[in-house]
């Protein structure tokens, strides 16, 4: 199998660390879990006791102390090695709101026991159905009665929920026809599921296509503590921005490694199939669109060590980030089409694993943040065009 990645040596440690670790849940479990539309709990768990999930949270609370550049890494060699980080990625990035943002009190109470696998920080409840990405036009409402907050309304593809035990939340405190800003009004909540969960809140399962373990969230009354209000009432939109650029370099990674992923799965077989008398791979039609999204995929990785970078330095990073995470994820795509094309009919068998990555592959073009939105803010804030929505 041909060595495709330029940066293959950077981290070495990590790399290998990872691998091994991967090579206890080997393509037939993850086969078997998409089959049976389960939750990979015993690979979540296995990354948990080892430390990777907390690779963001510092030290001092009982994690890693890792950069970002680190904590890509780690994404990208669980997708290269056929597994998908969307299972539990969310571990990793949910946490920063509460990082940047929580109380002295707030963060004691929490990250050691999230560092620790005591609790999973799984969701982040955002998303509604009549807002889409349009998030500063949300509705779900939080109104402070005492020393609590009444949380009504409804969110739509909240990620992990059945498989985690704390979700960031962000609601409207202040009615939209009262605040003075656009994106003013929104406050960050830490929601105990345990506890929510039949307690004012409901969650109702949405089948998919990539057995990406979603829900829609209903609240009715659900009452939340006023002491888990994470930062100052009405900047949690503020909170939130904060932490996408993390959420999309981290993406991009995973891309990255289901990129390579398939590159190298389909340079090992259009060496060996032979059609006609000869290798397929000998074909200039089969080689260059493989070159071509080696090619994409490896562009899309210097650009996330740039954004990682950036992001570890303290500097902005925001063009980085969604050009980053656009890049990487047409880039998967690509290699993921090819990988089939060339497959033939046996791309399409769940035994040889293609069709199941490129399901999984296909999700990053729409979410987080679709392509569209990327390519706006590329327009607005990068070239300084109109702002177009």
């Amino acid at each position: 199998m041909p060595t495709t990645d330029a940066s293959a040596e950077s981290f070495p440690e990590i790399r290998d660390a990872v691998r091994d670790l991967c090579a206890r849940f080997p393509a037939a479990y993850f086969r078997a879990i998409d089959a049976q539309r389960a939750y990979p709990e015993a690979f979540v768990d296995a990354l948990t006791r080892a430390g990777w999930l907390a690779a963001l949270i510092p030290k001092a609370y009982g994690g890693s102390g890792l950069g970002l550049t680190e904590a890509s890494v780690i994404l990208e060699e669980i997708n290269r090695r056929g597994g998908n980080s969307a299972v539990c990625h969310g571990q990793m990035y949910n946490m920063g709101t509460l990082l940047r943002h929580g109380s002295p009190a707030q963060k004691a109470a929490y990250l050691p026991k999230i560092a620790a696998g005591e609790l999973r920080l799984q969701s982040m409840g955002v998303t509604e159905p009549t807002t889409g990405s349009d998030t500063t036009r949300i509705k779900t409402s939080a109104v402070r009665r005492g020393d609590r907050y009444v949380v009504n309304g409804q969110k739509v593809w909240i990620s992990r929920v059945r498989h985690s035990d704390l979700m960031i939340l962000l609601a409207r405190t202040t009615p939209l026809a009262e605040v003075t800003g656009k994106s003013a009004g929104l406050s960050a909540f830490i929601v105990d599921l345990r506890q929510a969960l039949g307690n004012g809140l409901s969650a109702r399962p949405i089948p998919n296509m990539v057995n990406h373990e979603t829900s829609e969230l209903f609240f009715d009354n659900l009452e939340i503590p006023a002491e888990n209000l994470i930062g100052e009432e009405g900047q949690g939109f503020r909170y939130l921005l904060d932490g996408l650029n993390a959420e999309r370099a981290l993406i991009a990674a995973e891309c990255i490694g289901d990129g390579y992923w398939f590159i190298d799965t389909i340079c090992a077989y259009v060496g060996e199939r032979e059609v006609f008398g000869r290798p397929i791979g000998k074909n200039q039609g089969v080689q260059f669109p493989i070159a071509e999204a080696h090619i994409e995929v490896e562009a899309a990785n210097l650009m996330r060590y740039d954004a990682c970078r950036r992001f570890d330095a303290g500097q902005p990073c925001g063009p980085q980030a969604n050009m980053a995470k656009y890049l990487a994820a047409k880039a998967s795509w690509e290699a993921a089409n090819a990988c089939l094309q060339f497959h033939g009919g046996f791309g399409f068998a769940c035994e040889y694993d293609i069709e199941r990555k490129f399901r999984e592959t296909r999700l990053y073009q729409v979410a987080p943040i679709s392509t569209n939105l990327i390519l706006a803010y590329v327009a607005e804030h990068v070239l300084g065009l109109p702002r177009s929505y």
